[in-house]
């Protein structure tokens, strides 16, 4: 085996490893109740980072903190919608970037508090927009991040859903990939992302890749939001 073949298996070893870790971040979140009623999105970021401190010895994340809930869970990661406090019943959803051991890690998940069918519905279809993705990712060898950014758009659709994002994902690696790569629409799974996804990196090394999935009910003004590694399993 030469080395760059085990350069890259490392490589995608120590991605899975920190997903796997923010996976972890997740459950203990879920356990402990933090998502609960009464706190507040910032309030609820500022617990989210000292457990993360506290349990997995993560001292940075990559991007900021995401926590949304109610009516500013339609809104996209590049906005800042006031604080909000989470309610009874409520629909909820974290994006974290956290970083481990200078890997980055991206991960999301929706939460639902109560039995509100429509909100259940955004949650469970999360998922399977988001495996549709991938098998589309898996039989297509030369796909485009504009390609598949159409495809999951047409799922979202098919499940009655707003896609809530100008992108379904975008490259991950060593921390800070996005200074090595830049920010062009290249990295990203969105409209003019017009090379194939399974290629390299400027320096030479294979490109790994998020997929994210924002899906939106405008007419009960409520989002939901999916993420996690696309070709690395």
């Amino acid at each position: 085996m030469t080395e760059s073949i085990v350069d890259e298996n490392a490589r995608a070893e120590r991605l899975l490893d920190a997903q796997a870790k923010a996976a972890e971040l997740f459950d203990e979140i879920e356990r402990r109740g933090l998502i609960r009623p009464g706190v507040g999105e910032n309030e609820l970021s500022d617990e989210i980072r000292e457990l993360a401190a506290d349990l997995l010895g993560v001292t940075a994340h990559w991007h900021r903190r995401i926590v949304r809930a109610g009516e500013n869970t339609l809104q996209p990661f590049q906005e800042h919608p006031p604080d909000r406090v989470i309610a009874e019943g409520d629909i909820a959803f974290l994006d974290l970037g956290p970083i481990f051991e200078e890997w980055e890690a991206d991960f999301g998940r929706t939460f639902v508090l109560g039995d509100d069918p429509h909100k259940l519905a955004v949650r469970d279809a999360l998922p399977r927009v988001w495996q549709g993705g991938r098998d589309y990712f898996d039989t297509h060898p030369d796909v485009t991040g504009a390609e598949l950014y159409d495809y999951v758009v047409e799922l979202a659709h098919a499940e009655g859903f707003e896609f809530g994002s100008p992108i379904a994902g975008h490259l991950l690696g060593e921390f800070p990939h996005k200074k090595i790569v830049g920010t062009d629409a290249e990295w990203y799974v969105t409209p003019g992302s017009v090379k194939p996804m399974r290629r390299l990196d400027p320096q030479g090394r294979v490109c790994h890749w998020i997929l994210e999935i924002h899906l939106n009910d405008p007419a009960r003004r409520i989002g939901g939001f999916y993420e996690q590694l696309l070709d690395l399993a």
